[in-house]
């Protein structure tokens, strides 16, 4: 199974909620997980900064084989580049796209 978390609010307990619940689902023996990964753009972006709010949360995921990437537009909305994240966060050309193509690949959408 393949899993692709949302990350597009601003408000940080629902930013929270939303990682809390990929890390909740690694630890979850009761399904056989291929994939998690999680696609933040907009106002979501904030836990991939290196030092955003909620980045360490994001780096202790990285550690439990979560893949994060970051939309480009945004990036580029919000004058941010690469090094500005998260070591280990990759950088999408857009978050609506990536989206698209992990559900045509089979992903189970989730947006807390």
């Amino acid at each position: 199974m393949q899993t692709v978390f949302h990350l597009i609010q601003s408000d940080p307990e629902n930013r929270k909620t939303a990682l809390t619940i990929a890390e909740n689902l690694t630890e979850d023996d009761s399904v056989d997980m291929d994939a998690i990964e999680v696609i933040a753009q907009a106002d979501g972006i904030e836990p991939l900064k290196s030092d955003g709010e909620g980045s360490d949360h994001v780096r202790s995921l990285l550690d439990d084989g979560v893949a994060f990437k970051a939309c480009g537009n945004t990036l580029d909305m919000e004058d941010l580049d690469e090094t500005d994240l998260v070591d280990g966060v990759e950088a999408v050309p857009s978050g609506a796209g990536e989206l698209t193509r992990l559900q045509d690949e089979g992903y189970s959408y989730i947006r807390p």
